[in-house]
């Protein structure tokens, strides 16, 4: 069973900073890609941030340059560190990784910025 444990979301200010976290298991955080995805109100869910095993990332047009996702392999965490908050940025924020043809999600962290 795969389990994706987050943290992080919250309520912030425009211009603010928040840092998502996400913990799986070791085989898991080794082997596979883990991403962020993001599902505001009334939209479809997108892909916010992925990073491979092997550290290389990419990220949403929107959020080059103010988000930043990383990965600590001695934790089986990722982080998504998220600056220069716009309102526009609020949603659920989930954790996410393919194996094979199955996604597993995470149980999503609200992220709300006030302008």
């Amino acid at each position: 069973q795969v389990q994706l444990v987050e943290s992080g979301g919250g309520l912030v200010q425009a211009g603010g900073s928040l840092r998502l976290s996400c913990a799986t298991s070791r085989n898991i955080f080794s082997i596979y890609q883990m991403n962020w995805y993001r599902q505001a109100p009334g939209k479809q869910r997108e892909l916010v941030a992925g990073i491979t095993s092997g550290g290389s990332t990419n990220y949403a047009d929107s959020v080059k340059g103010r988000f930043t996702i990383t990965r600590d392999n001695a934790m089986n965490t990722v982080y998504l560190r998220m600056n220069s908050l716009k309102p526009e940025d609020t949603a659920i924020y989930y954790c996410n990784v393919r194996i094979r043809s199955d996604n597993y999600w995470g149980q999503g962290t609200q992220v709300t910025v006030s302008s």
